[in-house]
């Protein structure tokens, strides 16, 4: 009986020790960055005007005191001129600064930006705010610097989000990342700014990443020669990550004057 007892132990512990990479390399980084994506819907130029006047001159601002680097601002390319949008990244290095920084924002606020802070009920700076938190990747746990030789003018900035039909493939998508698919992009000079899995938002389960370009041509260049890699269609064609995606959306933005990057 003792020895039938030490066998089950010792199987266990040979099953823990061989599911530990899977979940790793699917999970979170445990000493990664948290990432805020804040987006800001609103409908007119002046509500434009306002709200870039508040980002340049009191947010980033605040946030550089505060030790914040690598701040993006970006608007879309293409505009929907019902629902005008602009997207606020910021790139927190652990879980305590996004309690800390939440707390204390309200009294930080655009003193300056007095259209911003004190506006009327029926005269809002913007129509809603929307917020997503990601978790870094285990194996890209900080935000990575872009290295853009081109004109700023011209520049794409790649922003996907991958929807998965159930959470266990939103992870098996994730470890597909972490197995590969991220040091695809980098070898391939996709210049990345970060790949993360969203804890909380509007879409999950779904991963979202950023990737930069030079110019349009310059992106579609760069996924003419990922399609066509065989490292991809290798991982691509493996039976462990068929149909871990159910939908992906595609976002071309471009950076504000003001963005850090």
């Amino acid at each position: 009986m003792l020895l039938y007892k030490k066998l089950l132990h010792r199987a266990a512990v040979a099953l823990t020790l061989l599911f530990i990479p899977a979940v790793l390399s699917a999970g979170p980084s445990p000493s990664g960055y948290y990432y805020q994506i804040k987006i800001y819907h609103f409908k007119t130029p002046e509500q434009e005007s306002i709200l870039d006047s508040y980002l340049k001159t009191s947010y980033l601002p605040m946030l550089h005191q505060k030790g914040f680097s690598n701040v993006g601002v970006f608007k879309p390319i293409e505009t929907d001129t019902a629902d005008r949008k602009i997207y606020l990244f910021i790139p927190f290095k652990n879980w305590k600064s996004i309690e800390t920084f939440n707390a204390e924002a309200p009294n930080t606020m655009a003193v300056n930006n007095q259209d911003y802070t004190n506006a009327a009920y029926n005269k809002p700076a913007y129509s809603r705010i929307e917020t997503i938190i990601l978790s870094a990747f285990v194996t890209r746990p900080r935000p990575l610097a872009i290295k853009l030789t081109g004109d700023r003018a011209k520049r794409v900035y790649e922003l996907r989000s991958y929807e998965s039909p159930t959470e266990v493939l939103h992870y098996n998508k994730v470890r597909m990342f972490n197995s590969g698919e991220t040091d695809l992009f980098d070898r391939l000079g996709f210049n990345p700014v970060f790949y993360g899995s969203v804890i909380a938002g509007s879409h999950m389960p779904n991963l979202m990443y950023l990737t930069t370009f030079n110019d349009r041509a310059d992106r579609d260049k760069h996924w003419d020669a990922f399609g066509k890699d065989a490292q991809w269609k290798d991982l691509s064609g493996r039976k462990e990550f068929q149909n871990n995606v159910s939908k992906a959306d595609i976002l071309f933005l471009y950076p504000t004057p003001y963005s850090d990057f």
